[in-house]
């Protein structure tokens, strides 16, 4: 057989993202070693909470060619996902409605990518027999973010996620592992600049320095990752936020020049979409399981999901309604849940007292709406 012309096969590899449906394509090498430090000392602070698998596999996180031997290359892909008409400002302004992170409104990405990466491995082995090849979707020890910025799909913002100039952090990534010595792409300049928006209007704090998070204090991993009782002392900060929170993206100035997505998949499901909080409570764990069929949102399970809204219902304006949804709840649920029924009812009778008074974080998240306002795109 005539010599493989990388070059060449790179620029078809291109193509075949984009045939697929990827927004970009870029490629880098396994060597992570300039990431490694800042990734050790998050560990040894304990910002990955209890996320115990972050610590786990020794080296492999850092060393792709570790978790698949042979890896010389990472093709590294990035979706767009931000859908038109996302209610994302009147979603937060409404405190009966339920706010979920707008990656979850549609159906789970990690099978959808994971599809399109082996179509675009299968592609790839086509042209080459000698290729040996494993996708990803956040779903192996990878440090998938150091691998996109070397890869030329962006920078590392200050709120630890991927920007890119055009797309701003609406999207999803995905990775290739691959033996073959493609040619690699060159990383981006950081353009975060001065900015500190993203840290500054975090609810929670939870971005304790730029590029790092503390989970322990994030309201993503408040109501996705952690299993047992959400602290108190966030309950208040999380508002209406059910699942996930968006704020550093939100207020990000380089999101104004996000793309709306063309994808179906990732447009909202009517039922999850600016959803009032009564409704998604009165939601049964068969009726839960069937609603949230195909999407992320199904993995916090039904426990977890009434945690949420319990919270946020206490966060709520005062309504005699929604004292009765959680006195109802109460003697049908499980003990962690009661727990924060018990929370949220305390809110609800000091609202209804009247000796609550305006919180801080009320007037923060009035000023962050009126920011995203003037900073989402057109359409979102």
């Amino acid at each position: 057989m005539p010599p493989i012309d990388y070059q060449q096969l790179t620029q078809k590899i291109k193509v075949w993202g984009a045939e697929l449906g990827f927004q970009q394509v870029g490629i880098t090498d396994t060597d992570l070693s300039t990431y490694e430090p800042h990734f050790q000392t998050w560990l040894d602070n304990g910002y990955h909470a209890d996320m115990d698998y972050m610590s786990r596999y020794g080296t492999m996180r850092t060393h792709p060619e570790e978790l698949y031997p042979g890896t010389i290359r990472v093709i590294s892909v990035r979706m767009d996902y931000l859908p038109p008409d996302a209610l994302m400002a009147t979603t937060l302004k409404q405190k009966n409605k339920g706010y979920i992170s707008r990656y979850a409104l549609g159906r789970d990405y990690h099978k959808i990518i994971r599809k399109r990466l082996k179509h675009l491995g299968e592609k790839i082995s086509a042209h080459c027999e000698t290729l040996d090849a494993r996708p990803f979707v956040d779903t192996g020890p990878l440090l998938e973010r150091p691998l996109a910025e070397k890869a030329g799909l962006g920078w590392i913002g200050k709120h630890s996620l991927i920007l890119n100039k055009e797309a701003g952090s609406w999207f999803f990534l995905g990775e290739i592992l691959i033996n073959l010595p493609l040619p690699v792409d060159k990383p981006i300049e950081n353009q975060c600049g001065k900015c500190t928006a993203c840290l500054q209007i975090c609810p929670t704090q939870a971005i304790v320095a730029p590029y790092s998070v503390d989970a322990n204090r994030c309201i993503s991993y408040l109501t996705i990752e952690l299993f047992g009782a959400i602290p108190e002392e966030f309950r208040p900060l999380i508002g209406n936020r059910i699942y996930g929170c968006d704020d550093c993206q939100l207020i990000c100035p380089w999101n104004r020049f996000a793309a709306l997505t063309d994808e179906q998949d990732f447009h909202p499901r009517s039922n999850l979409h600016s959803p009032d909080l009564l409704a998604l409570y009165a939601w049964e764990e068969t009726y839960f399981l069937k609603q949230t069929e195909g999407s992320p949102i199904r993995r916090i399970g039904h426990e977890r999901w009434l945690r949420n809204i319990s919270v946020a219902l206490g966060n709520a304006a005062y309504s005699a309604e929604i004292v009765e949804a959680l006195e109802t709840k109460f003697v049908e649920t499980t003990e962690m849940v009661q727990e924060h029924i018990t929370w949220a009812l305390q809110q609800q009778q000091a609202k209804a007292d009247n000796i609550i008074p305006v919180l801080q974080i009320d007037k923060t998240k009035d000023k962050l709406i009126r920011m995203i306002e003037k900073a989402l795109p057109r359409d979102a």
